[in-house]
């Protein structure tokens, strides 16, 4: 177990999850998570922040997109807001504006306000906030 925490971070679901593989009595699995917690292999809000900026610089994926994600590894609400702080502001916006305007040149044969709606669709899929895709544009 300490070698699957040490080659990337991991949650405690998905920590529990490989150790349900290994068919382990319920107190030997106490034992190792609190050895892994101890010694600081596992840590939930490395996990969170090391998630976040992967997910934001690498994947561009946007704020709710990573939130889902993140919930679905049963990380509290509290320390995800918290760990959100790893995404600059200025470099989400630079982010929707790029992703915008990419997605935007490859529409081809559509009018402004139809190429305009489904990139704005597109931006929201990729988990980026409506409010925050028009105050970056405004009346683009």
């Amino acid at each position: 177990m300490v070698n699957y925490c040490v080659y990337q971070d991991r949650c405690h679901a998905e920590v529990e999850q490989k150790m349900k593989e290994f068919l382990l009595i319920d107190e030997a699995k106490e034992e190792i998570m609190l050895y892994l917690l101890k010694e600081n292999f596992l840590n939930e809000e490395r996990f969170t922040r090391s998630y976040i900026r992967g997910k934001f610089y690498i994947k561009h994926w946007g704020r709710n997109k990573i939130r889902m994600n993140l919930k679905q590894k049963q990380i509290s609400e509290r320390l995800i807001d918290t760990c959100f702080d790893e995404i600059d502001e200025e470099d989400y916006e630079k982010m929707i504006r790029k992703i915008y305007e990419n997605y935007a040149s490859r529409q081809k044969g559509l009018k402004e306000y139809q190429k305009k709606v489904k990139t704005i669709k597109y931006l929201m899929s990729r988990g980026f906030e409506y409010e925050k895709i028009n105050d970056t544009f405004g009346e683009t």
